[in-house]
């Protein structure tokens, strides 16, 4: 072993480096959550689409046809079925619809699952409104049970004209979060 090695400068050095460090990491670490709800509010990702209450427009525009898709996914690992009850619509911008999507808990205890919605494209993210959705919270399922989820949505008339088809795609979560009845 040489000299540099056990001296006590070097030793008080490296420590303080690698507290500067681990400071660091962890002050990036909190600062994520923040820079990704602004990263999502400005490209539409993670669902983060306008959901203030919308105002319904009295006369919708019946001369344009925008198709909805919905597409569904589970977490690879998660014991649910989930998917749409339809797999599009058409819909006229300014008019209030309504979808209704099905999961069901595939194991014989209690499970919470979350729905993590997103709109694609870009463009539509600001003009796709959901007005009530299973999305807004987690839902809790009876081991086995399986459930009807409404999605009440308008299409802003102010959505680009090149936009003529929307996709709304749902993944559904298995939480970790326990249940009451665990």
């Amino acid at each position: 072993m040489s000299e540099t090695d056990n001296n006590p400068t070097n030793n008080r050095s490296l420590t303080l480096r690698l507290l500067v460090l681990t400071a660091a990491m962890f002050g990036f670490g909190f600062l994520l959550v923040p820079l990704y709800d602004v990263f999502c509010e400005i490209t539409g990702f993670a669902g983060r689409t306008n959901t203030e209450a919308a105002q319904v427009t009295e006369a919708p525009d019946a001369s344009r046809t925008v198709r909805v898709e919905f597409n569904t996914m589970v977490n690879e690992y998660a014991p649910w079925e989930f998917s749409a009850d339809s797999n599009s619509m058409e819909v006229h911008p300014g008019q209030m619809y309504y979808a209704t999507f099905t999961a069901k808990n595939l194991l014989d205890k209690t499970k919470v699952a979350q729905a993590v919605p997103s709109v694609a494209p870009i463009a539509a993210a600001d003009h796709f409104k959901k007005i009530e959705c299973f999305c807004f919270t987690s839902q809790e399922f009876a081991g086995h049970e399986e459930r009807a989820m409404p999605l009440q949505f308008i299409v802003d008339p102010d959505l680009p004209e090149y936009v003529d088809t929307i996709t709304l795609q749902y993944t559904f979560f298995d939480t970790l979060r326990v249940s009451a009845k665990d």
